[in-house]
């Protein structure tokens, strides 16, 4: 056996562990959902009934689906610019040479390692009526709502949640970028009398391209994928104001037993995930200049 074919066959058995889990627990799922999607199945009864693509047809009359759907539109739209603007924000802040630098990021990481289920109940407290956010307001004059309890605030304080807790994740990953950017180029940029704002667009923002994509996919594939703020906090109302893709999904599944139904939307999730995320790669191009 030739040099080559040791090492390829010595990686390959050094894969094989993380292969299996992938199988088991990602590729086999995955491929099992979109078989379910096409099968009245139920755990109750041994046989499944074959319904070709009708849990796809009724999805499309689904008024529930399509509210589900509008609202985790508003909240990727809402969350996805807001937390990479600051996190980003958050990166150029703690990159600088500042006192405390070394605290900082930690602080600003730390709702990011912190339990969703953890953070959603201190919100829930914050938000409620006589909450901390209403006292805060009450002592400049102002009669807070019910974040939580009105269908005109509830979603927008849900995505405000997110925006703080996953901020300081991504800041991370811009705050690697900064640093892989090469020195000279903002040298070169001063000699050539580039201000702080010019080496921020031609310098900064091209050398950051490559994890600004991948800040922004993650970005929209979890908020997409929102669940678990919605389940201990809103529970998809008040009246259906909160209700996302996942939780209808997990509803359709869990609450009505309806797993082809569930499996459907999930696939419908899926290619609506994928087809954004090659439209964001076509937008943004992530190779570095």
């Amino acid at each position: 056996m030739s040099q080559s074919r040791r090492e390829a066959l010595a990686a390959y058995l050094f894969l094989l562990p993380a292969l299996i889990v992938l199988s088991l627990f990602v590729f086999g799922p995955l491929v099992f959902i979109f078989v379910v999607a096409f099968f009245d199945w139920s755990l109750f009864r041994a046989e499944q009934y074959w319904v070709r693509a009708a849990n796809f047809v009724e999805l499309a009359g689904d008024e529930l689906f399509f509210t589900a759907l509008r609202n985790t539109t508003v909240y990727v739209l809402g969350v996805v610019p807001a937390q990479t603007l600051l996190a980003l924000l958050l990166a150029l802040a703690v990159n600088q040479n500042i006192p405390a630098r070394g605290f900082f990021r930690a602080a600003f990481y730390i709702p990011a390692i912190t339990s969703s289920v953890v953070t959603s109940i201190i919100f829930l407290w914050i938000y409620s009526k006589p909450g901390l956010l209403n006292y805060a307001l009450s002592r400049f004059g102002i009669e807070g709502p019910d974040w939580i309890g009105s269908p005109k605030y509830a979603l927008g304080a849900i995505m405000a949640l997110n925006v703080w807790s996953t901020s300081g994740y991504f800041m991370v990953a811009f705050l690697a970028g900064l640093q892989n950017i090469p020195a000279s180029l903002y040298e070169a940029a001063r000699i050539d009398g580039a201000g702080p704002w010019a080496r921020f667009r031609y310098v900064t923002v091209p050398g950051l391209k490559p994890t600004l994509f991948f800040v922004v996919v993650l970005g929209i594939i979890g908020s997409f994928q929102v669940f678990d703020q919605i389940y201990m906090m809103s529970a998809g109302g008040p009246v259906n104001a909160t209700t996302t893709l996942s939780y209808f999904i997990y509803n359709s599944a869990f609450r009505y037993f309806r797993f082809g139904y569930a499996a459907a939307a999930a696939v419908v999730l899926f290619a609506i995930i994928l087809f954004v995320t090659c439209v964001q790669r076509r937008i943004v191009r992530p190779e570095a200049p």
